[in-house]
């Protein structure tokens, strides 16, 4: 068997060292007192980079959290630019390699842990088929209403594409200076669309559910020849020339692109160049991040859904904080062709809407597979709207229901659970430090703007501040590559505590922004529902953003009553169940059809 480091060398000496070699190569050389045969060893090559003293080790021991001993940091200081400053010449060598933004990791993320399956093996879709009703008068009521509802009225032709792109379109007209959640109002594309989708209708062809519906789309998803600005100040004339394969999909199902929506600059929290997109139950707080716009816009009702992406509570957070319905599918269901890349092994795309059905009616027309993201693979969709939910068991953990960032909302959504037949089964994790997995976040947003950041584009960026991204991506660069791996195999302890769980129970029901949780579940790609369950008040306006005494965030007295949203999390691949017993809680809290005051 070939000695697989023998091959290493070999390489090593003819690869990235070549160049330095091959400048070696001008001086008077001697002849080599080596043996025919004789294999290239670490620490042979000529010294690039540089100098470095024990001095340096001294200090980067204390970030990396090592500590040498004065002998060892004076080997490695002295070998350093022999040993390893050459591992860095694909970036500063002479023969620097540019990667594309499209490639990807050669490493991948698999959601499915060896030997396991995804449980659903055949597509079934069986939706509500209940009357919509009458067409209500009001155009606001209109706006409202449900996908659900306003497919069957497009469909019945009691209800135009036409019209009611128009009265989206009004209403982000009228709202959207309180709310700046509209990057690029897409009106002609809009149009042009909706009288499309009349035509097929009123000739027999009808594409299905979403045909004819208003949609807006987080703004990291590229549109051709429309802005995709990723809410950035150096990409705010970007404008792509192909549409993400989401975009094409929902083009290809006959929805209507009304509005490329805001999201807070490169996916973090809710500032984009544009200012704040603000929260319509409370405009005196940021709609929440990073899918700010649709989260905004959906609850506003100036569109009939909208996608957003999640890799750390992207979904999940703003559909909380607005009171609307988040869907975050399983790592790998939905393509990310097209869209902009955070983080390879965490990025998912996923509706928001005003009731659950409609989440996993949009994802129906999303989901699958597409060869321009290596992530994505085949999946199954089994959801019944009418399938019982009773005996169902639903995990909690006992002590996260007694502590904030748990309500009395959360606590009441357990009993609801009872109430309907399900069983709540008390789970548990390991006391393990689930925020060090935060590394593989950092590692790779620091990878996919390296650029960015090593030529001060993100020095463009609105937020400047320690805990956005141009100071983030700066400090990433001093992650040690051993923690890396190590996370990564941290990662696997934690999916397999996962899938333990999960063999006890059907889903989970968690407080939404619990970080433990936010951050587990988006590690381990399982899905998560979020809705509606209550109201609660806040004497304080919220933020994404770390407290900063310079600037307090507003108090109120009387408080404030905001909407206060619960999160399922369910087993891999198995939307269908999240959004089963997300339906029948969704008609036991009954609170889902309230909308924002002044909108």
């Amino acid at each position: 068997m070939a000695d697989p480091r023998r091959q290493f060398l070999a390489k090593m000496s003819l690869g990235f060292l070549g160049a330095a070699v091959s400048l070696k190569s001008k001086e008077p050389q001697e002849p080599s007192q080596l043996p025919p045969g004789t294999p290239s060893a670490f620490g042979t090559g000529p010294a690039v980079g540089p100098e470095v003293s024990p001095t340096t080790f001294t200090e980067a021991e204390k970030l990396v959290r090592v500590q040498l001993t004065p002998a060892e940091r004076t080997q490695a200081a002295n070998s350093w630019r022999v040993d390893m400053a050459a591992l860095l010449e694909r970036r500063t060598g002479p023969r620097s390699v540019a990667i594309e933004s499209t490639v990807a990791p050669f490493s991948r993320y698999d959601a499915i842990l060896p030997g396991q399956h995804p449980a659903a093996q055949r597509d079934r879709f069986v939706g509500s088929n209940s009357d919509p009703g009458p067409l209500p008068s009001s155009d606001a009521e209109i706006a409202y209403a449900p996908v659900t509802k306003l497919s069957r009225w497009i469909e019945q032709r009691r209800l135009t594409s036409e019209r009611l792109t128009h009265i989206y379109l009004n209403r982000i007209e009228q709202y959207d200076s309180k709310l700046r959640c509209v990057i690029t109002l897409t009106r002609d594309l809009a149009l042009a669309q909706a009288k499309k989708a009349d035509a097929e209708i009123a000739a027999g062809t009808y594409r299905g559910p979403l045909h004819g519906i208003p949609w807006g789309g987080k703004d990291l998803l590229d549109t051709a020849g429309i802005p995709t600005t990723y809410g950035a100040e150096p990409f705010r004339n970007r404008i792509p020339t192909q549409d993400a394969t989401v975009v094409q999909r929902l083009h290809n199902a006959g929805a209507v692109l009304v509005a490329k929506l805001s999201l807070g600059a490169l996916a973090l929290n809710d500032i984009w160049f544009g200012g704040q997109t603000m929260n319509p139950w409370l405009l005196e707080e940021g709609a929440s991040g990073s899918s700010a716009g649709p989260g905004a816009a959906t609850a506003a009702g100036l569109v009939g859904f909208s996608i957003g992406s999640e890799t750390g509570g992207s979904i999940v957070s703003p559909s909380m904080r607005c009171g609307v319905t988040g869907l975050r599918p399983t790592y790998g269901r939905v393509p990310r062709t097209g869209a902009m890349t955070l983080c390879w092994s965490l990025d998912k795309l996923g509706p928001m809407t005003r009731a659950v059905e409609d989440a996993i009616l949009v994802l129906q027309a999303i989901t699958g597979p597409d060869p321009g993201d290596v992530s994505s693979v085949p999946s199954h969709l089994d959801f019944d709207s009418a399938a019982p939910v009773k005996d169902l068991r639903v995990g909690y953990f006992p002590a996260w229901m007694k502590q904030p960032p748990a309500t009395d909302v959360d606590r009441a959504a357990l009993e609801t659970i009872q109430k309907l037949g399900m069983r709540p089964v008390e789970v548990f994790l390991p006391d393990w430090p689930y925020g060090s997995l935060n590394l593989n976040l950092f590692a790779e947003g620091a990878a996919s703007f390296e650029e960015l950041t090593l030529s001060h584009g993100v020095d463009q960026l609105k937020m400047q501040t320690h805990d956005s991204w141009p100071n983030l991506f700066r400090q990433a660069r001093f992650l040690s590559a051993v923690d890396f791996v190590q996370t990564d195999r941290f990662r696997l302890k934690v999916c397999q505590e996962m899938a333990r769980i999960f063999s006890d129970v059907d889903l989970l029901l968690v407080p939404s922004l619990r970080d433990e949780m936010l951050t587990i579940s988006n590690n381990t790609g399982h899905p998560s529902l979020t809705l509606r369950a209550g109201f609660v008040e806040v004497y304080q306006a919220r933020s994404d953003w770390a407290p900063d005494p310079q600037h307090p965030l507003p108090k109120f007295s009387p408080p404030r009553r905001v909407p206060h949203g619960v999160t399922l999390i369910g087993r891999l691949f198995e939307e269908g169940t999240l959004c089963r017993v997300g339906t029948a809680l969704e008609r036991a809290f009954a609170v889902a059809s309230d909308h924002p005051p002044g909108f």
